[in-house]
């Protein structure tokens, strides 16, 4: 995961909204270590880094910050949730493989719930904002991150993007994560419900093979169900695993393309804002 792999290249910079903010400037001559979400902090002088680039050989010390890098994130990921709570919104993160059919499964969702719950997007991609654009056509005010080499969204991108997202009125905030099923499961973004999706294409072992995020999935989606027979998909061995991996997670069967599943996905979504918000005033 990201916060072993390091993912993205050192001393690179994301594109789009500012999904790494520094309020400093720095050069290369001094001791830093500081929180940047995505690299190992470096600890070094000029003559005490006498390496061989390529090669295990030299001198070059680096000191491990995986811990404070998820301590920041779940710090402002917090802060984005007491956020969401003022503003009464069900806030999603919705997360898969990329290709499993999430932007129009969201796509979707946001229209058949127009009438019922105003919805934005939040979505994020290391490339173009192909799907932001694809999601626009179901009316709802979009927001794209688009994050460069980072293989995951987290709470501090979340916080620049709502800044420009029109908030005026919305019940529900839907995240469309980066396509990936390993980094994104260690970053909470203050989200209510984590929203995993497996797509019927993808094979029934899909759970077994990257645990972490089904097991940390409150919702687990089951997408592209009118290909199931050209799949030969074995409904009853991917019911089995993600039984075995979330047990607590409520299972839908989904297409986007016929519809079928999504009625009781919306239903779902209303009565968990109706709850979110009876659960607020009753705390109040």
């Amino acid at each position: 995961m990201c916060k072993e792999c390091g993912c993205g290249l050192p001393g690179e910079n994301p594109v789009g909204i500012d999904a790494h903010h520094h309020d400093h400037d720095h050069g290369h001559d001094h001791h830093h270590d500081h929180d940047h979400p995505h690299s190992h902090t470096h600890s070094h002088e000029e003559e005490d880094h006498d390496h061989l680039h390529g090669t295990a050989v030299g001198k070059h010390r680096i000191l491990e910050v995986h811990r404070a890098i998820l301590e920041k994130n779940d710090r402002l990921a917090e802060r984005n949730r007491g956020f969401f709570r003022a503003r009464g919104f069900l806030v999603l993160n919705v997360l898969s493989s990329p290709g499993s059919g999430k932007t129009t499964f969201i796509r979707e969702t946001v229209r058949l719930l127009k009438n019922r719950l105003k919805t934005g997007v939040i979505v994020g991609d290391l490339a173009t904002d192909n799907d932001a654009q694809r999601l626009r056509e179901s009316g709802a005010p979009v927001v794209q991150i688009t994050t460069g080499t980072v293989c995951h969204l987290e709470a501090e991108m979340v916080a620049h993007a709502l800044k420009q997202l029109d908030m005026n009125g919305l019940e529900l905030l839907i995240i469309e994560n980066v396509g990936n099923l390993v980094c994104p499961a260690s970053y909470d973004l203050g989200e209510d419900l984590r929203v995993v999706l497996l797509s019927v294409t993808e094979g029934e072992d899909k759970p077994l093979k990257y645990p972490p995020i089904f097991q940390s999935a409150g919702v687990a989606v089951i997408s592209k169900m009118d290909l199931a027979t050209a799949c030969d998909y074995n409904r009853q061995a991917a019911l089995a695993n993600l039984r075995h991996l979330a047990p607590k997670a409520r299972v839908f069967e989904t297409s986007a393309k016929t519809g079928q599943g999504l009625d009781a996905w919306c239903d779902f979504l209303v009565q968990q804002h109706k709850a979110l918000k009876t659960r607020d005033s009753l705390s109040a």
